[in-house]
C-alpha cells in the first residue's frame, strides 16, 4: 500500500480536494476531523487538555476560542497542546492504515504536513494551491477571521511556493470546481496505475 500526504495552506481548497478524493473512493484520513472528535463532547483528550489549560473545556468539549487564546502566539503553550494531541492523532492514523491495508493507496490529509515533518516516510505529497488573492478572499470570508489573524496563521505555515517546490503532485483550485475535479480524477488514475490497483 502506498501512502500519500495531502496538504495546503489555509484557504487553498484542501478540504474540497479531500472530499473529491473520497468521492473517487480513495480512503482519506482527516487529521483535523480526528482532532475535533478527540476534543469534542466526551473526547478522550478533554481531561489532559483541561489539566494543562484550565477552563478551556466543558460539556460540549473544547472551547476553541478559549483554547485558541491560550496557545495562539505562545509557542511554548502551542507545543504543550501538540504534545497532548499529536500522539493521539498518530494512534488513530495507525488504526486507519491497518483498516485499509488491502488498498492500493490511501491519502493522509494533514494541514501542517511539512511544518510537523509528517512528509517523511510517505510515498509522495499532494499539495493544493490557489492564487494568493483567492486564498485571502476565501479566508477573510470565514466567520471570526481578521486580516491580522490571517497574517499570523500564514506566518506559521510553510510558504505556498515552498510547498509547491516540495510536492510530487499539485492540484490547482484557483479555477472552476469542474476543472479541479478533473485534476483530482487524473491524479487518482495516475496513482492507481502506479500501484497497479
Amino acid at each position: 500500500m502506498k501512502i500519500y500526504g495531502l496538504t495546503g495552506s489555509i484557504g487553498m481548497g484542501k478540504s474540497a480536494v479531500a472530499a473529491m478524493l473520497r468521492r473517487e473512493r480513495v480512503p482519506v484520513f482527516d487529521a483535523d476531523a480526528e482532532v475535533h472528535r478527540l476534543q469534542g463532547p466526551g473526547g478522550a483528550l478533554l481531561p489532559a487538555i483541561e489539566a494543562r489549560f484550565p477552563g478551556t473545556t466543558g460539556p460540549q468539549g473544547v472551547d476553541r476560542a478559549k483554547l485558541g487564546a491560550a496557545v495562539f502566539g505562545h509557542p511554548a503553550e502551542r507545543r504543550a497542546l501538540e504534545a497532548i494531541v499529536h500522539p493521539a492523532v498518530r494512534a488513530a492514523r495507525k488504526t486507519f492504515l491497518r483498516r485499509h491495508r488491502s488498498r492500493g493507496f490511501v491519502v493522509l490529509d494533514i494541514p501542517l504536513l511539512f511544518e510537523t515533518h509528517g512528509h517523511k516516510g510517505l510515498d509522495g505529497v499532494i499539495v493544493v494551491t490557489a492564487p494568493a488573492w483567492k486564498q485571502r478572499k476565501r479566508v477573510l470570508a470565514r466567520p471570526g477571521m481578521s486580516a491580522a489573524k490571517f497574517r499570523q496563521i500564514v506566518h506559521l505555515q510553510t510558504p505556498d511556493a515552498e510547498k509547491r517546490l516540495r510536492a510530487d503532485h499539485i492540484i490547482h483550485t484557483g479555477t472552476t470546481f469542474a476543472a479541479t475535479r478533473a485534476q483530482v480524477r487524473r491524479l487518482v488514475a495516475c496513482l492507481a496505475r502506479k500501484t497497479g490497483r
